[in-house]
């Protein structure tokens, strides 16, 4: 008689057990870094294996393809950048690799004269300034938004909309 008291004591028990290791589940699950990959990806050649005085111009976009950017002042160098983020939750977004390759060109003889290469720990926090620029012109007022409109013809019907070679909203 214990027995099938215990029985079902367990079929009782048992959808309250896998509720709670369900959410259990999804908790640990949401906890998971989600990653990201973004910017230059090695697919068959890593920036990193160019060869200095052997490698071309051509022969570099051959095996990596575009650069992700090029110098604003020399067009001879060539940026290859890739980074990788983790995010968990809602958090907001951490950057956790960065590879910055540099790719330096003989402005002669286009072959490559130097391959630099930077990660995360070269970067530089750079100070940004959160002020604005004032511009010409005047800022309107709330009130002056919504009754702006006031005292114009643009919101009563015009007389001339089906008149051939008129257009909408063409005023004479």
């Amino acid at each position: 008689m214990q027995v099938i008291g215990n029985l079902r004591m367990l079929r009782r028990a048992a959808p309250a057990a896998l509720a709670v290791g369900l959410i259990a589940g999804m908790g640990l699950s949401a906890c998971a870094p989600i990653t990201t990959y973004s910017g230059f990806q090695a697919i068959d050649a890593n920036p990193k294996d160019v060869q200095v005085g052997t490698d071309t111009k051509s022969t570099v976009r051959a095996k990596l393809g575009s650069p992700s950017a090029t110098s604003t002042f020399d067009p001879n160098v060539w940026f290859y950048v890739n980074q990788v983020k983790q995010r968990v939750a809602f958090r907001k977004p951490q950057v956790t690799a960065r590879n910055v390759t540099a790719i330096v060109f003989d402005k002669e003889s286009e072959a490559v004269a130097e391959v630099n290469n930077y990660t995360l720990k070269d970067g530089k926090v750079v100070a940004f300034n959160g002020r604005e620029t004032p511009t010409r012109g005047r800022e309107m007022t709330i009130l002056e938004q919504l009754l702006g409109s006031v005292g114009r013809a643009g919101m009563l019907p015009n007389d001339d909309e089906g008149v051939p070679g008129s257009r909408p909203g063409d005023r004479r």
